[in-house]
């Protein structure tokens, strides 16, 4: 049963099914002095030993009657034609109210049956049942409903109220401020979904939380950089007047606006999941023209990718200037097409970046080893717009070319 609505549907179907059982059983064995049964007893007795006749002596009658009645264990009384008592045994009877009112009634003490004889005298038979009132039968019966339904419903209405109780704590965890709550998987049903939704939920939060952490702490540390050559190089400038200071005060700023540039993407691309606004790009006529600013080789063959424009330039961007800052020329890019996917490779003279490092290396602010820059956010943002635009970023090292970062991005018209 993996869905809730089926759970708790065959659950009232088994419990209906145990009041049946309960109830049949009920009938089967506490019928021994139901109506049915006794006249069929009397029917016996009668035929195996009648009564006196009318005209016997009413002595003869009443020892006849209580010897029925305690073979019975029942009050009897027989009437005349006109309803007035000739013998009785036992509680008195009320005689029927009409003379047509034969079978079984309800009295006070419990059902008499009235039996018109042959020779138009009655019978009236009453079994020696406790005292107390029919409907305390009808209110028992439905006790042993109640009871039933409650205890077949019970332990899965508990089980399930249990879980969501878990659920709700673990939220409440969350809300508190604790990232790393968890809910136990139980069950194959709604619940147990929600809480593997809830699971999935909070570790996307405790991850986005920690990367923000990080991206704030790393951010404060490479802003100081730029900002403390910027006041020395003021300082300087007030002292001397020398006009090199001012230039290196004006590539600070730029420096300090291109982080935070980039600080400001890496938020907005860690909030969205999908591109708002995207066209038909030929990567390598892109390629062709970042290449042309930083004097670099492009080849290889047209590929249409579909994306943002604007997003897949700055990947390109990126992607070469990392090659400038930490590899050697020669640099170049190469595009080709495999399969469903358009291949950037972007590859340069250096020795390249080691095995253990090629994944951190994608890391925000990672620092390579021997290497006295970092690689600041520009990794990090290469493999965010990849992965925006259905692919990935990976180190490639090629036999070629042991230094390459390689991109793939979904073509045009593949997965729409």
């Amino acid at each position: 049963m993996r869905r809730l609505y089926q759970k708790i549907y065959l659950t009232i179907i088994a419990s209906l099914l145990v009041v049946v059982l309960v109830a049949g059983a009920f009938w089967r064995f506490g019928s021994d002095t139901s109506p049915a049964a006794l006249s069929f007893e009397i029917a016996v007795e009668f035929a195996a030993a009648a009564l006196p006749p009318a005209e016997a002596p009413r002595s003869a009658l009443q020892a006849a009657i209580g010897r029925l009645a305690d073979r019975l264990d029942a009050d009897i009384a027989v009437l005349d034609r006109n309803l007035a008592p000739i013998a009785a045994v036992g509680r008195p009877l009320p005689p029927p109210r009409r003379p047509d009112m034969a079978g079984w009634r309800h009295g006070y003490h419990g059902a008499i049956w009235s039996f018109p004889l042959p020779d138009e005298r009655w019978l009236l038979v009453r079994p020696r049942v406790p005292r107390r009132h029919p409907a305390i039968g009808l209110v028992f019966f439905l006790g042993i409903i109640a009871l039933g339904v409650a205890l077949c419903a019970y332990p899965v209405v508990r089980g399930l109220t249990r879980r969501i109780e878990r659920l709700q704590r673990g939220v409440e965890t969350l809300g508190a401020g604790n990232l790393a709550a968890r809910v136990k998987v139980e069950g194959r049903d709604e619940v147990a979904r929600l809480a593997e939704s809830f699971n999935r939920a909070a570790g996307r939060i405790e991850d986005l939380v920690g990367a923000h952490r990080m991206l704030l702490a790393n951010a404060s540390h490479e802003l100081r950089t730029p900002l403390s050559r910027i006041r020395l190089a003021l300082e300087l400038f007030q002292q001397t007047g020398d006009a090199k200071y001012k230039a290196d005060v004006e590539r600070d700023i730029a420096e300090l606006d291109t982080l935070i540039d980039e600080i400001l993407l890496a938020s907005r691309l860690d909030t969205i999941r999908a591109l708002q606004a995207v066209e038909d790009v030929d990567l390598l006529a892109l390629v062709a023209e970042e290449c042309a600013r930083y004097g670099c080789a492009a080849e290889g063959q047209p590929v249409s990718v579909r994306g943002d424009p604007r997003l897949l330039r700055r990947l390109i961007r990126n992607l070469l200037e990392n090659a400038k800052r930490h590899g050697q020329p020669p640099i170049r890019a190469e595009v080709r097409s495999e399969n469903a996917m358009a291949v950037l490779d972007v590859l340069d003279g250096g020795a390249g970046i080691p095995e253990a490092e090629r994944e951190q290396v994608f890391a925000p602010f990672h620092q390579l080893s021997g290497d006295a820059m970092g690689v600041g956010l520009g990794l990090s943002l290469v493999r965010q717009i990849a992965r925006l635009h259905g692919g990935d970023a990976v180190v490639a090292p090629r036999p070629d070319g042991p230094s390459c970062l390689r991109v793939t991005l979904q073509r045009s018209g593949v997965g729409q």
